[in-house]
């Protein structure tokens, strides 16, 4: 707990950027960053060796804050450098969602940087519901009113997945990449992914799938 308040005192924490790609166009049309920390002894580490002590200690919500703020930088730079700009998407904890000053630090640090709404989407996971939903929902309809969009991430390995569909304001759903690793191989995987592109389109939510590395996975 001790070095990870000195990693954010000390600017060690970094974002990699991981596009995200039109599967019919081969465009990029967005990307999400990924938290990384860059530990000056042990090397790059990745969020499942810190993130849940970060939870715990409450250290998530200024290490959320911080990731807002140097993804609305980056933007603010490629646009500085001429680049056309997509959507990034972030992570935010649960704990992000229940707090009430979400919403106005969002569009505060938006404006600071001279970015409309259309320049980040927040990502969140089911598990914001788990407590105090009716905070978590009315936190993410304020964001959702801002013009924020927001994905459901890890869509079918939680818990009652479809009962959050009818209450979180999303744009997108987000396919593991659990099921994404064995769908040329696994009928099973197959089929959930498309039952999800069948019910999310039906529902005028896009989907996203995680972890396509290969030509067939795409196709």
């Amino acid at each position: 707990e001790t070095l990870l308040r000195r990693a954010l005192e000390r600017h060690e924490f970094v974002l990699h950027y991981q596009p995200r790609v039109d599967a019919q166009s081969n465009q990029i049309v967005g990307a999400e960053a990924l938290l990384r920390w860059q530990h000056p002894e042990r090397g790059l580490v990745y969020p499942g060796d810190f993130i849940t002590l970060c939870e715990e200690t409450q250290l998530i919500i200024p290490l959320g804050e911080w990731v807002l703020q140097a993804v609305c930088a980056q933007q603010a730079a490629w646009r500085a450098a001429g680049h056309a700009l997509v959507p990034v998407s972030l992570n935010l904890a649960a704990n992000h969602l229940r707090e009430p000053s979400l919403a106005p630090l969002v569009a505060h640090t938006l404006a600071r940087h001279g970015l409309a709404a259309s320049s980040i989407e927040i990502e969140v996971t089911e598990s914001v519901l788990l407590v105090d939903p009716e905070t978590s929902v009315r936190n993410a309809v304020a964001l959702a009113s801002t013009g924020i969009r927001m994905a459901l991430d890890d869509f079918g390995i939680g818990y009652s997945s479809l009962s959050y569909l009818k209450k979180l304001p999303v744009s997108y759903l987000k396919i593991d990449k659990s099921f994404v690793h064995d769908l040329t191989t696994d009928p099973s995987d197959a089929a959930i992914i498309t039952a999800t592109i069948a019910m999310a389109h039906m529902l005028d939510l896009r989907v996203v799938a995680e972890g396509v590395e290969t030509q067939e996975q795409l196709d």
